[in-house]
């Protein structure tokens, strides 16, 4: 009797939970094996072909889960990572591993999580089979829209990728400054490194220092084992430092000195440890003002706003919201949360709304009118009363409804025929840009993305699709679910 070749290992502790997923992958052809913290891994070195996947689940201790971090950062790049929702890695370890795990899993276990989880993977060892850096699927979406101030983010992000240049980004909270740096890095060359978030605001002070600079066992209370800190993680790859703005001035000290000797010690170390990392700073504070306020050093500001970048709100590029929303309905549906629609006055009336929270506000509205109106339409008198503008009247030119995954949709297309021209006029050209947007994304919607199917949907060439989807800020189907 022939043994079947393994091709998936597990770790996970709870034995129930390592059968059930042993059972699925051995259905799907891909005899999978239990393996323990304590294990040999070595099989997982040394087999001629890299295992088609590695689940991390429960580790059971945190001694445990720290052995399980340091055995998977030396692991083949090749072979892809699956995280489970019983996870029990440290988050800078996840970071660490961020460009090679393809997805996470939530239990109990569902078909529909299961199979984007395979596709994902089939995706990233294409990538690595032709010799394409890895790509982490889920680390983010596109700046979405056409407005002036998104298409200058985005030309910004190209100019300065592929340089090594500090970058600051600034823009009001929600705004996506994250997202930026995120493809900054994903642009640049250090793209097959990490790309380690660390937000400088949530973390006390007195902690702050051990986060960024590591320790050493017994460096202070509670440090029972040495520890990397987030610049040694980031090393070669890039450190995100986020809310740069509310770092105090002791701290920022200890920051301008690393930035300048790229040299550090750890908490309860003299020894000097260079590292090679490119930081990207963010901040929602005015660190000019704060500079004349004696809140912020302003030679660190120099050294952090070698190319600066501002993230605009949502209120200014109000033109952007249809293609947002369409954006964000469409992710709900690939993430199995629920499909909605949105008639083109909602639409509208969200349009004259100011956004404080601006796009990550947005985000959590669809969320929850997808949960409390799943598979339906959601018009405006189903919006809540704050999103409702007193006498606002939505112009009878919308396009038509905003659109979730294929299984929702229904819209007749002559809807867009059907608009009468206000008594104030409307901007033909920015009109019809719209109506070309949202028929170019039902379009690439109702073929799943392929862009060559669409573009016949479309009548058009698919060249001259893609270069409309550019300028729109829209990728292909990878790039619903990654870089």
């Amino acid at each position: 009797m022939l043994v079947p070749e393994i091709r998936a290992f597990i770790l996970e502790q709870d034995a129930e939970i390592a059968l059930q997923f042993m059972q699925v992958l051995a259905y799907l052809d891909l005899p999978a094996r239990q393996l323990t913290v304590d294990a040999d891994w070595s099989v997982l070195l040394s087999a001629e072909e890299p295992p088609y996947l590695l689940m991390i689940g429960q580790s059971g201790s945190a001694a445990a889960a720290h052995r399980v971090g340091e055995k998977l950062c030396e692991l083949d790049a090749a072979i892809p990572l699956v995280v489970l929702e019983s996870c029990e890695l440290r988050p800078e370890i996840l970071a660490a591993l961020e460009n090679r795990i393809v997805g996470r899993l939530p239990l109990p276990l569902r078909h529909v999580h299961f199979e984007k989880i395979l596709q994902k993977i089939a995706l990233y060892r294409d990538n690595r089979q032709q010799g394409a850096p890895p790509r982490n699927p889920e680390l983010f979406r596109n700046l979405v829209g056409g407005s002036l101030g998104i298409q200058r983010v985005r030309n910004m992000i190209e100019m300065v990728a592929k340089s090594d240049a500090n970058v600051l980004v600034t823009g009001e909270s929600g705004t996506g400054k994250e997202v930026v740096a995120r493809h900054i890095h994903h642009h640049s060359t250090r793209r097959t490194k990490p790309f380690v978030p660390i937000n400088c605001g949530a973390i006390p002070p007195d902690l702050l220092e051990s986060e960024l600079f590591g320790h050493e066992k017994g460096a202070f209370t509670g440090a029972i084992t040495a520890r990397q800190g987030r610049f040694e993680m980031a090393d070669s790859g890039t450190l995100f430092l986020d809310e740069i703005g509310d770092m105090s001035l002791p701290m920022q000290v200890k920051l301008l000195r690393v930035l300048q000797e790229r040299s550090f010690e750890r908490v309860g170390s003299n020894k000097s440890i260079s590292v090679n990392v490119r930081i990207i700073a963010a901040t929602h504070v005015n660190l000019e003002q704060a500079i004349l306020d004696g809140r912020f050093r302003e030679d660190l500001f120099y050294r952090l706003n070698v190319f600066p970048i501002e993230t605009p709100p949502l209120r200014d590029r109000a033109e952007d919201l249809p293609l947002l929303v369409s954006d964000l309905v469409t992710r709900l549906g690939h993430e199995g949360r629920g499909t909605i629609r949105f008639t083109h006055a909602a639409v509208h009336l969200l349009g004259a709304y100011g956004w404080p929270g601006n796009v990550r506000e947005l985000a959590n509205l669809v969320e929850r009118l997808a949960i409390l109106y799943p598979h339906g339409l959601v018009d405006t008198h189903d919006l809540p009363e704050k999103y409702r503008a007193d006498g606002y009247v939505p112009p009878a030119t919308a396009v038509g409804e905003m659109r979730a995954p294929p299984e929702a949709r229904a819209r007749p297309l002559a809807e867009a025929g059907a608009a009468r021209l206000p008594r104030s006029g409307i901007d033909l050209k920015e009109h019809l840009t719209k109506i070309e947007a949202n028929l170019i994304i039902q379009a690439l919607e109702e073929e799943s993305w392929v862009v060559a199917h669409a573009a016949k949907r479309l009548q058009m060439g698919r060249t001259t699709l893609v270069e409309k989807m550019r300028k729109l800020g829209l990728g292909r189907q990878e790039d619903l679910t990654g870089p």
